[in-house]
């Protein structure tokens, strides 16, 4: 295989997480998890959207950036590449959703000077699952603070991701995941490891899992 950083991307609830930890087992790789539950302000956002949005963006932002500037940009002797759950542009994906237009012009400024300084993966896998599966995954994963989560800020979310993939012409291995379930069908990892052997062209390459 010859990706150096590879990253994990979809909808909340899609099953990154879950694809990141199980990949890095089978090629020693070095796993890079988003630390979602250290924000303070997702809770309350959640609660009170319009109220904390602005600072839930700016402390993920700030955190994703030190993550992956520390971890990206130090060797690892141990591991031969890199696999993350995250891709730094979800900042301004979920911002453009969450805030109002004259908050996400000051953060797209904000965003736009950091995100130079962050080395973007070889290859992004992408999951897409419909709106039905994603409530199924929130649900069983019982956070209770996503518990609210309605179908339309999914869809909008979706929506965005998408359109931001196909607009930027990124290299991405798109992934049905409708019927995803990598931890219950070893098949479907298998899919996608013999999927990784290959190389791409910029653009979207779709697979389906069994």
């Amino acid at each position: 295989m010859n990706y150096h950083f590879i990253t994990i991307e979809g909808n909340i609830g899609a099953g990154k997480t879950t694809l990141a930890h199980l990949l890095p087992r089978h090629y020693n790789a070095r796993l890079i998890l988003e630390q979602f539950a250290d924000n303070p302000f997702l809770p309350k956002f959640y609660e009170n959207p319009k109220l904390y949005a602005f600072p839930l963006e700016l402390f993920f932002m700030a955190e994703r950036y030190k993550q992956l500037k520390d971890l990206v940009h130090t060797k690892d002797l141990f591991h031969q590449f890199t696999i993350s759950d995250y891709l730094f542009t979800k900042c301004l994906l979920f911002a453009k959703v969450n805030l109002p237009e004259e908050e996400f012009r000051l953060y797209q400024k904000l965003f736009e000077i950091i995100h130079q300084q962050i080395t973007q993966p070889d290859l992004l896998i992408y999951l897409h699952a419909p709106v039905q599966k994603l409530q199924e995954n929130i649900k069983k994963r019982q956070r209770v603070y996503e518990q609210s989560i309605s179908d339309e800020y999914l869809f909008n979310l979706q929506q965005t991701y998408t359109h931001y993939i196909k607009q930027h012409n990124i290299k991405t291995l798109f992934i049905d995941a409708s019927n995803a379930d990598f931890l219950g069908n070893e098949k479907q990892l298998k899919v996608i490891i013999d999927a990784l052997e290959n190389d791409y062209e910029d653009g979207q390459h779709y697979l389906t899992l069994p």
